[in-house]
């Protein structure tokens, strides 16, 4: 349940963080190609942080729940 609630506030976290870019960018008149490349490598670290801090918790809750069985 914890991990649960550790991956919605990251996903939260994740979106707020796209909504400022976001906003930032509408802002301008248009987004150009390097404004877009930042929101997609935001994207990328933001994916890349949450699987690396939830593959040690998913990989022993899936082997407790194996060993449970």
């Amino acid at each position: 349940m914890r991990i649960m609630n550790t991956v919605v506030r990251g996903q939260l976290a994740v979106k707020e963080g796209v909504a400022a870019v976001q906003r930032r960018v509408r802002k301008d008149e248009g987004a150009s190609a390097v404004e877009y490349a930042l929101l997609v490598g935001l994207i990328a670290v933001a994916i890349i942080a949450a699987v690396t801090f939830l593959s040690g918790r998913l990989s022993s809750s899936f082997s407790s729940a194996a060993n449970s069985i």
